[in-house]
């Protein structure tokens, strides 16, 4: 069973668009649709890990590179609470961030969390749009003492929030700010992203 944990983070099959500056000279765009939800595979990154070298909860940037897929360079926020994060990521690599986002075992669970789900991601001091998903199924992978369903297997649930993808930024240092609430659940989190000169990361 799920535990319906709220954490600011990633749309449909994926995020169709993008948002924010452009990247770097010759960068390709964000691809505009991929076989599996964007939303499984980001709660599948977040349940990779336990809580003491999890990305989700990590306060300083220093778990931010753990498990991240080679096409998308996941964002997360916090369990709760903020946090100040610094990070190295690889050139040429669109972002995946929630300005916030929920699983829950079934669709009232979503349509609760989203009625007053309000949130923001600024990439360099401009406000991103972002899409809102109210409610899809998602199957994801989790490992044991992960701090979303604390088991290992195969879980399914219903994912909502709202997210934000954008385009690979340029070499050099860019800051994101990411802010989510819903009820009385509030979340901060702010990285200073670290681009590096070749599409190797140095993280």
């Amino acid at each position: 069973m799920v535990r319906r944990i709220a954490v600011l983070a990633t749309c449909a099959a994926v995020l169709a668009g993008c948002n924010g500056p452009a990247g770097a000279d010759g960068a390709p765009s964000v691809a505009a649709s991929t076989q599996r939800s964007i939303q499984a595979r980001w709660w599948e990154w977040a349940a990779a890990e336990p809580l003491g070298t999890n990305p989700v909860s990590d306060g300083t940037g220093e778990d931010c590179d753990r498990n991240q897929p080679d096409d998308v360079w996941f964002l997360a926020g916090t369990f709760g609470g903020s946090a100040q994060r610094r990070c190295t990521v690889p050139l040429g690599v669109a972002l995946v961030a929630p300005a916030i986002d929920f699983v829950g075992g079934d669709q009232a669970a979503c349509t609760a969390f989203m009625a007053d789900a309000t949130g923001t991601i600024e990439v360099d001091g401009t406000a991103l749009s972002l899409d809102r998903i109210d409610g899809e199924p998602i199957t994801f992978i989790t490992r044991q003492g992960n701090p979303v369903t604390e088991t290992s297997g195969r879980t399914r649930g219903i994912g909502c929030g709202l997210w934000a993808r954008i385009n690979p930024p340029s070499a050099g240092e860019h800051t994101v700010r990411i802010h989510g609430e819903s009820g009385s659940f509030v979340v901060d989190a702010e990285y200073t992203l670290v681009v590096s000169a070749t599409r190797q990361s140095a993280a």
